[in-house]
């Protein structure tokens, strides 16, 4: 599993830097934002290294980042519904280059961006 020692997400994924885990497991951990954009905001990454969902993300990890979606909504109350994001490059807003998905929830989030 290849890492970067500068990448904030690789450092929460190996426990140097705090966070609040919601879920984990060997392949995907999931924490609270430091930002929250709703009253539920949890990203969930994957512990090896990719850039975002174009770097050739392995099928296995993807479905244990679906995994981890389900328990981050189960875990959050989230019954009534979700929003699931990730963002692909600075120009899609991306600010941390290691992929992630925000799950966003606790209040209804309407129409808006997607």
């Amino acid at each position: 599993m290849k890492t970067d020692p500068d990448c904030i997400f690789c450092k929460i994924a190996s426990h140097e830097i705090p966070s609040t885990v919601i879920f984990e497991n060997d392949e995907v951990i999931a924490f609270d934002d430091l930002s929250p954009q709703a009253p539920v905001h949890t990203l969930v990454i994957p512990k090896g290294h990719y850039d975002d969902i174009a770097d050739d993300v392995p099928a296995h990890v993807l479905a244990a980042m679906t995994e981890a979606i389900r328990e981050v909504a189960k875990a959050k109350g989230l019954a009534e519904g979700y929003r699931v994001i990730t963002n692909k490059g600075a120009d899609a807003g991306q600010t941390v280059m290691h992929f992630h998905m925000h799950v966003l929830g606790g209040k209804t989030l309407g129409e808006g961006l997607v």
